[in-house]
């Protein structure tokens, strides 16, 4: 059995991971960056990421 760091990330993971960086990008287009909401923003990304990917997997699942 592969240990969790020598794991492969599934498709879902990878386009997450990818989704996740360009709203991140956006964000702090938007919002100064600093070293106390780094976290905080990278949280939201990936956060609004799944979100969108839920809603994706959804409407395939209804059409």
């Amino acid at each position: 059995m592969a240990s969790e760091e020598n794991k492969s990330p599934q498709a879902g993971e990878v386009a997450i991971a990818g989704m996740a960086a360009t709203i991140f990008g956006a964000l702090i287009q938007k919002i100064d960056l600093y070293p106390a909401n780094e976290d905080e923003l990278v949280d939201r990304s990936v956060g609004i990421a799944i979100k969108l990917m839920n809603r994706a997997e959804k409407r395939l699942k209804r059409d």
